[in-house]
């Protein structure tokens, strides 16, 4: 068996992780705030995360076993680390340090990592780039949202 079976899924789960301890260290304040109507509940948004998640991380091995130039591969996983690290700081501008404002165009370079990681992963891989359209969509609707509950708030 190849390490990366291993430690893409144990990185996935670790930024899945430092996310979901951010989000529940806010819940407080955030059921102090107004939000839309149509905000899925908490179940919802848990689950879908949980399968985008699944998704990169399978998206994350299909790339890393393909053939194709080291330099290529290297821009692909800073992508993916940029990708981890701007989910991270989603969480932690929003849930813990409560910057609204500063969530949404944080949630816009999120999307644009997401999508950064289709194009570039399209060539090498088109199921792998697939992979992750789920992901650019819910984060698209995620940064309407954010924009939403910023102008209510």
């Amino acid at each position: 068996m190849k390490i990366n079976y291993i430690f893409i899924p144990l990185i996935t789960i670790a930024t899945a992780w430092i996310g979901n301890y951010l989000t529940f260290g806010g819940m407080a304040w955030y059921k102090t705030i107004n939000l839309p109507s149509w905000t899925p509940p908490g179940f919802i948004i848990g689950t879908v995360w949980t399968i985008l998640f699944i998704l990169a991380a399978i998206s994350a091995i299909i790339v890393w076993n393909a053939e194709m130039p080291d330099e290529k591969l290297a821009l692909i996983v800073i992508f993916f680390v940029v990708n981890a690290l701007l989910n991270i700081g989603w969480s932690l501008l929003f849930f813990n340090l409560h910057l609204i404002g500063a969530s949404v165009f944080e949630a816009g370079f999120l999307g644009l990592s997401v999508l950064a990681l289709v194009i570039f992963i399209w060539p090498v891989s088109v199921l792998a780039a697939a992979l992750l359209i789920p992901y650019f969509l819910w984060v698209s609707f995620a940064t309407y949202l954010t924009y939403s509950v910023w102008i209510i708030n």
